[in-house]
């Protein structure tokens, strides 16, 4: 029986064409891209027929999951185990590796397709450093602030650049797109992958990095199947 591997672009609280999408197909594998926009329930229960129907679902934090602590306990809180940011699970063969987050300019802005020069080095490498340099009654919950539970540090490359994988799944884009980061791109070629799938920029796209990767943007809650032919080497 055929194992679908789906991926959905941000939901941003809209997940009817997710969930219909699922119906549709048999159990396999759906990854969220960030930007559930949880207001009013947690993911378990938004998803509750495709969890019910045998569904293996995973996450990466979107730029507004940590909007509110309502959408991030929703999200991080409701399903952790779900979270593949910064980590490479095996789906019937395939490695795929989470990157969830956003660059913010407090930590690390590195620089973006239209931009001619580098931007200047990151303020800070790992999330320890910048919790020590936090002022007091920033700290959220014992640790980083709710702002800054989504943001990008360069230890997150650090930790997926270590490892090999197929798929890399952002929620922010490569410097395939106007408005994206090169060192993403830079970051799956490292890791061997063959394909990027992101969100944030709400526009279906399919482009092609110099390197040969493969990037699939997808819309809100746009729901897209991995291919057969990125399925095997």
């Amino acid at each position: 029986m055929p194992y679908p591997i789906l991926f959905a672009g941000d939901p941003h609280g809209v997940f009817e064409p997710i969930l219909r999408a699922c119906a549709a197909h048999p159990p396999g594998c759906l990854i969220l891209l960030g930007d559930c926009d949880l207001d009013r329930a947690p993911l378990r229960t938004v998803l509750a027929p495709v969890f019910a129907a045998g569904w293996r679902v995973h996450w990466i934090m979107g730029n507004h999951d940590a909007d509110t602590e309502a959408r991030f306990d929703n999200l991080a809180g409701d399903y952790p185990e779900g979270d593949i940011g910064n980590r490479v699970v095996e789906v019937r063969g395939v490695r795929i590796a989470g990157l969830g987050g956003v660059f913010k300019p407090r930590v690390w802005s590195p620089a973006t397709s239209s931009e001619k020069a580098e931007t200047d080095p990151p303020l800070f490498e790992t999330r320890t450093a910048f919790f020590d340099a936090l002022r007091p009654g920033e700290p959220w919950r014992g640790g980083l602030p709710l702002w800054h539970r989504d943001t990008i540090f360069p230890e997150d490359f650090s930790t997926l650049a270590a490892q090999r994988f197929d798929v890399l799944v952002t929620h922010e884009a490569p410097g395939s797109h106007k408005h994206g980061v090169p060192v993403i791109g830079a970051l799956a070629e490292s890791a061997g992958a063959r394909l990027i799938v992101h969100g944030h920029h709400h526009a279906s796209s399919d482009g092609m990095l110099p390197s040969g990767v493969r990037v699939r943007g997808l819309r809100v809650a746009e729901v897209w199947e991995l291919p057969d032919d990125l399925r095997s080497a």
